[in-house]
């Protein structure tokens, strides 16, 4: 039977680029493979097919050969040779298959010879969360924190061995910090065993850091926490996370704010709020009245006569400022009328008074119970 056009195989066009190629042989690799289609007889075939089309089209030479000589150009003594590893058909599919799992993982395994880059390795990335008053979100202010974590061993200047010698190859990868192993048709790539995928080993490890290049130490940091910062805010300090691992650049402490809840003020966003309680006279008589603002300071309100509880009104500029610059928010100030208590005789005398004189001054309460006497006298119809 006559070979199918590789391009067809793998169901792509003969302009396909190389990474198109290897998408498409990634699929039919998948989709074909012999331990998802045992009720396939032809699978394996088709299988095989896919490999050798994959082998001759991810090779820039052996795919310009194909291009202009067809099949015959692997066949007969055209030059270009078979693929490795046997008759033609099967080739070498754990180095094709290598190329497609290195695609699909050699980000996360990193990669071939990812060993070496790891031979310093980055230090781990630390969280620190700090409470701050709603004060100090406002006026922004500067803060000493103690952070456990890790620092460079001075003994062995964070190389791991003793009197700061240099590591040696591992024997074992060849310094790559994986080795690979054949299982059937697939190439599995493991982390060394031997040097943890570090690529190297230590003869002498330190004594003071146990071969780790770091040691346990609590520091003392000074943060600057700008005005204007809210609970969600996050901070990174470069380079104050763990040390690395023999030698490798430190990881980054991140600072999380938590803003406090205030006794007097409530936050939402960049405006505050303030709920002031006013005496029932005071609301119907009108008058001015002083509320604290978050600087310190003192505001004068002027409270219009008949105010009722709820009224708001705005203080410009008395907020919270913007993180990164752009003004303050607004300060809301909100009116709770009080209802008075222990009252004495004369002024349940005068309020009894003033009650049977202030039947048109409540139109609020006269008209709700005027719908209420309109909704009985309606039932009972």
């Amino acid at each position: 039977m006559a070979k199918r056009d590789f391009y067809e195989v793998l169901g792509v066009s003969k302009g396909a680029s190389a990474d198109e190629i290897k998408k498409a042989y990634r699929r039919k690799a998948k989709d074909l493979h012999p331990d998802r289609n045992a009720d396939n007889p032809e699978a394996e075939a088709q299988f095989k097919e896919a490999n050798e089309a994959y082998e001759i089209l991810k090779d820039a030479e052996k795919k310009a050969a194909y291009d202009r000589f067809g099949h015959a150009a692997f066949e007969g003594g055209m030059g270009g040779g078979g693929p490795r590893g046997g008759p033609q058909g099967q080739g070498d599919f754990a180095s094709a298959f290598s190329d497609v799992f290195d695609d699909l993982f050699g980000d996360f395994m990193g990669g071939r010879g990812g060993g070496g880059r790891q031979r310093a390795a980055r230090g781990a990335d630390l969280r620190y969360n700090l409470r701050v008053t709603l004060e100090d979100a406002y006026a922004g202010i500067q803060k000493t924190i103690n952070v456990p974590g890790t620092v460079q061993c001075e003994n062995c200047s964070g190389s791991g061995a003793e009197g700061g010698a240099e590591p040696t190859t591992c024997p074992t990868c060849s310094g790559m910090g994986k080795v690979r192993a054949q299982q059937g048709f697939f190439t599995v790539e493991r982390t060394c065993p031997t040097c943890s995928g570090l690529g190297q080993i230590i003869k002498n490890p330190c004594k003071s850091c146990g071969g780790q290049g770091r040691t346990e130490k609590d520091r003392a940091l000074s943060v600057n926490i700008p005005a204007g910062v809210e609970t969600g805010t996050r901070i990174r300090l470069a380079g104050e996370g763990e040390a690395g691992m023999r030698g490798g650049p430190s990881g980054d402490l991140y600072i999380f704010i938590e803003v406090a809840a205030h006794k007097i003020f409530e936050r939402e966003g960049p405006n505050l709020y303030c709920r002031v309680p006013v005496s029932m006279t005071k609301a119907a008589l009108g008058g001015d009245i002083e509320v604290p603002t978050i600087d310190g300071g003192r505001s004068r309100v002027k409270i219009p006569a008949g105010s009722q509880s709820g009224r708001q009104m705005r203080l410009r500029g008395k907020g919270m400022p913007a993180l990164r610059g752009g003004g303050a928010g607004d300060m809301m100030i909100e009116l709770a009328v009080e209802t008075p208590v222990n009252l004495t005789g004369r002024q349940k005398e005068l309020l009894r008074e003033f009650e049977d004189l202030s039947e048109e001054n409540n139109p609020e309460s006269s008209s709700f119970f005027k719908s209420v006497k309109g909704f009985w006298d309606s039932m009972k119809g």
